[in-house]
């Protein structure tokens, strides 16, 4: 008589470990493989820098948000497998070739420009290839690669336009001596002229107190209507002290750099472009997609890119794609050379708050 109770205690432990198991199943399932199938087989590959110290993280987040694209689309029913590489050329070199033989259908990756470099000037793609960054040269790409990523050169153009846009005629381009700020005051010099504008004048950024003063008096003139900012938030601000309060100021996503309101306050009144992910959680294209934890704006960036690299790969997939995707990072289009531009939303810095413009909304 003193058995049963036993019996059932063990059947309701057994009960109980079977659903824990169940459990541990499921959230395993929810995560794409770490490493090459160990048996080959038709699937998406993702090769990330997962093994380079100083690129885990943002390789991390991208890795992440493909797989939130995936979880919330899973179009072309394929698995994903990520293949961890470092940053090497000859290790992602060899993570192609090994993701090939693996029957990968796409492949999504390499991260850096150097890798992408590597893979563009060999004759290892095979197969439609969505590089996440650009080559470091214009070189014609092979036929089956395409170049998307978080470049911000495009963001120059568009500012250029959405000045133009706005009435103003007389820029004033202030620019330091790095290598992107330097592509950005080319790239906003060249689309400004396109527009018939005029360039008032070029100042080249520093931080001594004559030369500020001199910028200061050459504005008092009013030869400019106009300031574009080819800088980081750190020397925009120090900038916009000398540049006044009524002088219109745009900037790219390099001044967009935290959520503090207070940190904000010196940039008041500066238009910039960003991602949708970062200034409109109520945007449609984002809706769909759970946020990661971590709120580090450049996690959140490599994050969006993730997802809308998934949802390129699934047009990439089909036989007829579509060239144009409302995505998470902007508007996204194919042009004939096979590289994605990404066109991001335009917002404004009021009281603190990052604010869209409403003809960015539409």
């Amino acid at each position: 008589m003193q058995r049963a109770p036993v019996i059932v205690l063990l059947i309701a432990r057994l009960l109980c470990l079977c659903a824990i198991a169940l459990g541990n199943a499921g959230a395993f399932a929810q995560q794409p493989d770490a490493a090459p199938l160990s048996q080959p087989g038709p699937h998406i590959a993702v090769l990330l820098p997962l093994k380079s110290s100083a690129l885990a993280r943002p390789a991390e987040a991208v890795r992440r948000g493909v797989w939130e694209a995936h979880r919330v689309h899973a179009g072309s029913g394929l698995p994903l497998v990520v293949y961890a590489t470092g940053e090497d050329p000859f290790d992602v070199s060899q993570a192609y070739e090994r993701a090939v033989q693996q029957e990968a259908r796409l492949i999504i990756g390499p991260l850096t420009r150097s890798t992408v470099s590597a893979l563009a000037g060999s004759n290892l793609v095979t197969v439609p290839t969505l590089a996440l960054n650009a080559p470091e040269t214009d070189a014609p790409l092979p036929q089956d690669l395409y170049i998307f990523g978080l470049q911000i050169e495009n963001e120059a153009k568009q500012l250029a336009q959405l000045a133009a846009q706005q009435g103003r005629r007389r820029a004033l381009i202030v620019a330091g001596d790095g290598a992107l700020s330097k592509r950005l005051s080319q790239g906003f010099r060249d689309e400004w002229e396109r527009q018939g504008k005029e360039l008032a004048e070029q100042f080249t950024y520093t931080t001594d107190p004559g030369e500020l003063g001199r910028l200061r008096d050459m504005l008092a003139l009013g030869s400019a209507d106009m300031a574009f900012l080819a800088l980081d938030a750190k020397q925009a601000k120090l900038i916009r002290s000398f540049l006044g309060l009524s002088l219109p100021i745009y900037a790219t996503s390099l001044v967009h750099t935290g959520t503090d309101a207070l940190a904000r306050l010196e940039l008041n009144g500066v238009y910039f472009v960003d991602m949708p992910w970062l200034l409109a959680p109520d945007h449609p294209a984002v809706l769909s997609y759970a946020r990661p934890e971590q709120t580090n704006l450049e996690f959140q960036r490599f994050y969006a890119l993730g997802i809308d690299a998934y949802r390129i790969a699934q047009e990439l997939l089909k036989s007829h794609a579509e060239s144009t995707l409302d995505g998470v990072t902007g508007t996204i289009v194919l042009d004939r050379e096979h590289r994605l531009v990404r066109e991001p939303m335009a917002a404004q810095f009021q009281q603190g708050e990052a604010r869209v413009l409403a003809e960015s909304r539409r």
